[in-house]
């Protein structure tokens, strides 16, 4: 047998052996590893392995060690940084999996009962109506080319920022028969347009033709405060206006606490409702800057309490999020936050921000029996798991109010402004 011929007989079979390996089951488990691990400071990544397989980070000094010990690799996060760990078979590396370390980070959780005030930029239509002229019945509005959820920013090149803004220039064009000069912000853009005011039979007012609102007001649970930056996160979901159904555009807003006076139980197909009332003192403690698709967000003027889980707790990630039980921390009765055992029926471990990440099923027996479920108002709730804050409730189903969608925790605070990935280049600027 020539020289050439046995090489190539051996390479054939180290060919075959390395496909072998490729197919074999412990090696398809280390294949499905993620390609990228995070970690806060202090946390732990394990998982179970096969015999031969061994493990190794890059530097053990840096960021991460490993403990390969049994059947099991764990991944101990030691400080901030960047490392990596290598999976080898008989010699041969398997995969790498880039493991990156955050800094250690907590928020205080929510559950208590708020109430909301939003102000709008400008005032914004929320309908039209006939106005009952000489001439007959007309609506100036809508001859104007004004639509409902357009928002009025200026007239005569005033900025407008309440109703009460308004009401001089309707009667000063009505006596002078000057059509006012609108400027207007609409979904697809600004828009400009002139609109007359008409006056109603035997009345001295002149009218626009339009129903407008400057403000909108309601309830809802309080999810986070970061203690640090005096950042908080309520809701979980953007505030729409209820006759438009589109998003309150924000120029400002408050928050105050609020007191559950009684609860509407939910059914199928009739989700229920939390009542209450704005506390007697209406003390603000909040403002609000942003109403996003992930709640309401700003600042707020006073640390707030909740009574049952007062200290600040880790996060996790929407990947480190496990399917099982969970807690959710939500007012019932009065201004008490209780904690409720609830179910994480799935998640997704989502790379980029967006909603409905999680469904929860409510199997507390108590809320059960007091709420029939996840019900309106609940919006907000943090969803604590292992010790941890992992996200909040958002939406109920329709047709089986105890269960519902959840947001990671991730993705509201990315919306409230805070940073918790701190990265490097970022360090070193």
């Amino acid at each position: 047998m020539s020289f050439e011929l046995l090489r190539k007989i051996i390479g054939g079979i180290l060919l075959v052996s390395i496909v072998a390996i490729g197919f074999s089951k412990p090696v398809q488990q280390y294949i499905q590893l993620p390609k990228e691990i995070t970690l806060f400071e202090g946390q732990e990544f394990s998982f179970q392995k096969s015999q031969p397989v061994s493990a190794e980070v890059k530097d053990d000094h840096l960021s991460v060690s490993v403990d390969d010990v049994d059947n099991t690799v764990s991944l101990n996060a030691k400080k901030y940084g960047k490392n990596e760990m290598l999976l080898e078979l008989a010699g041969f590396p398997i995969k790498k999996v880039d493991v990156n370390v955050l800094k250690d980070f907590k928020v205080i959780p929510g559950g208590q009962s708020i109430g909301v005030k939003l102000n709008t930029v400008g005032v914004l239509v929320v309908g039209h109506h006939q106005v009952n002229t000489q001439e007959g019945k007309q609506s100036p509005g809508e001859a104007a080319g004004i639509k409902v959820g357009d928002i009025i920013t200026k007239i005569n090149g005033k900025q407008i920022e309440k109703m009460s803004d308004v009401a001089p220039f309707v009667q000063e064009a009505g006596e002078s028969g000057k059509p006012l000069k609108l400027e207007i912000s609409r979904e697809s853009g600004k828009i400009s347009t002139e609109l007359k005011p008409q006056k109603e039979k035997g009345e001295e007012k002149y009218k626009l033709g339009l129903y407008i609102r400057d403000s909108a007001a309601g309830i809802g649970t309080m999810t986070f405060y970061h203690p640090q930056s005096k950042r908080y996160g309520a809701l979980g979901h953007v505030i729409s206006d209820m006759d438009t159904k589109k998003p309150i555009v924000v120029e400002d807003g408050q928050i105050v606490r609020s007191t559950v006076t009684s609860i509407e139980k939910g059914s199928n197909g009739d989700p229920g409702e939390k009542l209450a009332r704005f506390s007697s003192d209406k003390e603000v403690i909040g403002d609000i800057t942003r109403n996003s698709p992930f709640g309401i967000f700003g600042t707020l003027n006073r640390e707030i309490e909740n009574g049952v889980m007062d200290k600040a707790l880790p996060i996790a990630l929407s990947h480190q999020v496990k399917e099982g039980p969970a807690q959710i921390l939500t007012v019932v009765d009065n201004d008490e936050v209780k904690p409720f055992d609830i179910e994480i029926v799935s998640t997704i471990p989502q790379k980029f921000p967006a909603t409905k990440g999680m469904v929860i099923k409510v199997t507390d027996k108590e809320l059960l029996e007091k709420t029939g479920g996840i019900v309106q108002g609940m919006s907000g709730s943090p969803i604590i798991q292992d010790g941890k804050v992992v996200g909040a409730v958002t939406h109920v189903f329709v047709n089986d109010p105890t269960s519902g969608y959840g947001v990671h925790i991730e993705w509201m605070l990315n919306e409230a402004g805070i940073d918790i990935y701190e990265k490097e280049e970022q360090k070193a600027s």
